[in-house]
């Protein structure tokens, strides 16, 4: 008993592939100082965590039952913010 005959395999299908190459590392030109002389940018801004805490820092500062919460929770988001940039 014969096998049908097979269709005929593209020519791609026979081609291996090879790996890609690694990418070529950038040059820099003369116009652009490099990473580590330039001064980092901080945009960070603060955690919930963060501020929750000076806020508490705030208001312990002060005798008990007196201030406002939201007032302690700005100024300490203001502080934070002024720190980390």
């Amino acid at each position: 008993m014969e096998t049908p005959p097979q269709p005929p395999r593209s020519p791609r299908a026979r081609r291996t592939t090879t790996p890609p190459a690694a990418p070529r590392p950038r040059r820099r030109s003369a116009k652009t100082a490099p990473a580590a002389e330039a001064a980092p940018a901080r945009t960070e801004a603060p955690t919930h965590e963060q501020i929750a805490r000076r806020a508490y820092e705030i208001s312990e500062s002060r005798p008990a039952g007196t201030g406002d919460p939201l007032a302690d929770w700005l100024q300490a988001e203001r502080e934070l913010t002024e720190l980390l940039s």
